[in-house]
């Protein structure tokens, strides 16, 4: 059980960032500021402390601009997936993006969201729960009552054994998608590249009993809009991250 923290992450960057306009009407989303740190290096620092060598990003909204920012880290093998001329959503990008993947299991890793105490603890967490005999994915996902920014009724329940059931019909459920995954590319062989989300991979795999979760272990924030920055600002104020 476990695997090796992977080698290869895809970042997720090519969102238009509505929620966050007027802030993204001439930034992109992964390049707004929190305390000073653009968003997507919140998430590539722990994801480089945690031995990623190499992460594949997808640009589409103010493409040129993050790919300017991503050519000033040195510690880290940048792969651009261009898809400036289409929007594909999380399902589609990584079917695009699927030939520069490789065949190991892989990290996917959204731009808008972070834990707090940063550390690459949660990426080795992740690894060490993979077991690819009984998954296909895990996601990392927190505790709503331990989240910042997240309004929703949370995206799902977990079994004793760790599979994931969406909430569907129900109020609401306990635990919200971090935006941190593993998974086997291969899941992405026959996906046409098209506009979808990735929950339609998802979903075919929780009757399977593939899809499984890990609870973080921290305090996660989402930084979804122009408050939930703000919110976020001040909450690191207060704890000093």
């Amino acid at each position: 059980m476990g695997v090796p923290v992977p080698h290869t992450a895809m970042v997720l960057a090519a969102g238009l960032g509505t929620r966050m306009r007027p802030l993204t009407d001439d930034c992109p989303k992964p390049l707004i500021e929190v305390r000073g740190k653009a968003l997507i290096d919140r998430m590539l620092d722990p994801l480089v402390a945690s031995g990623v060598k190499r992460a594949v990003v997808n640009v589409h909204y103010l493409a040129d601009q993050v790919e300017a920012h991503l050519k000033a880290r040195n510690d880290i093998e940048i792969v651009i997936s261009d898809e400036r001329g289409e929007v594909l959503e999380t399902g589609g990008a990584l079917a695009k993006a699927r030939p520069l993947l490789g065949d190991d299991p892989i990290i996917v890793a959204n731009t808008d969201a972070f834990w707090e105490p940063t550390s690459p603890e949660p990426v080795a967490a992740l690894a060490a729960a993979f077991d690819p005999a009984a998954m296909d994915a895990i996601l990392l996902v927190a505790d709503t009552g331990r989240s910042l920014g997240f309004d929703g009724a949370g995206d799902f329940f977990r079994d004793e054994d760790g599979a994931m059931t969406r909430r569907g019909q129900a109020a609401s459920a306990p635990y919200a998608y971090c935006g941190l995954r593993i998974i086997k590319p291969q899941l992405y062989d026959n996906q046409p590249v098209e506009r979808f989300s990735a929950l339609r991979v998802w979903d075919a795999l929780i009757p399977q009993r593939r899809l499984h979760g890990l609870v973080l272990d921290r305090f996660w924030l989402h930084v979804g809009d122009p408050k939930a920055l703000k919110d976020a600002e001040m909450w690191l104020t207060c704890h000093g991250g």
